[in-house]
């Protein structure tokens, strides 16, 4: 799974066939029989998705020194290593029957399916801490639970989250989030300052507010919090953070709000280089299993990059590295000095596909890809 994983393939066919011609390499792993497609369907059904997910959290707790080892230098703000950015991302599905989807097909107006992949990431390791799946009609705050955390934690969130009673809870456990903040929410104004350039234009507003709100056992919730506005000049608009803490700098604020763009960042490297808009089953363990296999896939691929010496790009390792897996190389050495290995690829190549006219092409391919 992990190779198909990697080589982006889209179904069981290239799978098997990607096989059938690395069969003379497959011999050295003692797999000396044809891997069928019913072979991976029945493994894909009967395997439990646990494992899976075991796999990808022993390789975390494993590896999670080497992802965070950037965030020693001084360079980086003493809040980063207690930053957890939440959010979700929607993998649409062909069918509803698993997972409740949002929404209907703009053509055939049949409802669309969808699993929602509520995610975690430590903001010093750029890779998922934990991971639930649901249906993609499941709400957003769902993933937010105050007892998972601890003092001290700071948390960065999509206004998506937004909820009185768990961000009173987080606010009693000690816990700082920043989150965007909705034009419909009703609050009470206890003090409104404005902040001015030299010229005269507004450079930050800081507004101290409470939230007002009746749970359902009967009890009345008094949420003090401080909403920070400033100018985006990026998008040329205003920006408005809600957050519990009533000390830190405005500055630091959206300094925090700002790297939620990494979880953002994430799901994208995740959905450009590996294949996510296909599944190799239809059951629900089978979609899973795909999704862990991505998860660890995209884990091993940045301690990788972590680990080298040379700047790669993701895309560009994920590149190289799907083009020389199943070539006798030194990893390390050979994604270093790239040219100094490609000799070695050549002559693996020719050997491998003599009588055709790849090898040239192959060769290109790899010098292109080698200098990112």
């Amino acid at each position: 799974m992990l190779y198909a994983i990697i080589m982006r393939f889209d179904s069981l066919r290239e799978i098997t066939a990607s096989l059938l011609a690395e069969s003379r390499k497959l011999q050295h792993l003692g797999i000396n029989f044809k891997i069928g497609r019913s072979i991976l369907a029945n493994a894909d059904a009967r395997r439990p998705e646990s494992v899976f997910e075991a796999v990808y959290r022993d390789l975390y707790g494993r590896y999670r020194q080497v992802l965070s080892s950037d965030s020693r230098s001084n360079k980086t703000p003493k809040w980063m290593k207690r930053l957890q950015i939440i959010d979700s991302t929607t993998i649409t599905l062909f069918s509803n029957l698993l997972f409740k989807g949002v929404g209907r097909h703009p053509k055939s107006g049949k409802k669309k399916g969808g699993i929602k992949v509520h995610t975690v990431i430590n903001a010093n390791e750029g890779v998922p801490s934990d991971i639930k799946f649901t249906s993609a009609a499941t709400n957003d705050s769902f993933m937010l639970k105050p007892t998972n955390l601890s003092k001290g934690d700071i948390l960065a969130m999509d206004r998506a989250y937004i909820n009185y009673e768990k961000f009173e809870q987080l606010t009693q456990r000690g816990v700082i989030y920043v989150t965007k903040m909705k034009k419909s929410l009703k609050y009470t104004i206890e003090s409104d300052t404005m902040y001015q350039t030299p010229d005269g234009l507004m450079e930050v507003r800081i507004q101290y507010v409470t939230f007002t709100k009746t749970i359902k056992t009967g009890e009345t919730i008094h949420h003090h919090a401080r909403i920070i506005t400033y100018v985006d000049e990026q998008k040329r608009k205003l920006i408005s953070l809600l957050t519990n803490d009533l000390e830190y700098d405005p500055v630091e604020i959206i300094a925090i709000y700002r790297q939620r763009r990494e979880i953002e960042l994430l799901f994208k490297q995740m959905k450009q280089n590996f294949p996510l808009k296909y599944f190799y089953g239809e059951s629900a363990n089978a979609i899973k299993i795909q999704i862990w296999v991505t998860l660890t896939a995209n884990l091993l691929l940045m301690v990788m990059q972590k680990g080298l010496t040379r700047r790669w790009s993701f895309s560009g390792l994920a590149t190289m590295v799907r083009i020389t897996l199943m070539y006798y190389v030194d990893f390390q050495s050979h994604f270093n000095n790239p040219m100094h290995y490609l000799h070695i690829l050549d002559s693996q190549a020719h050997s491998a596909l003599i009588g055709t006219n790849w090898i040239s092409t192959f060769s290109q391919t790899s010098i292109e890809c080698s200098n990112p």
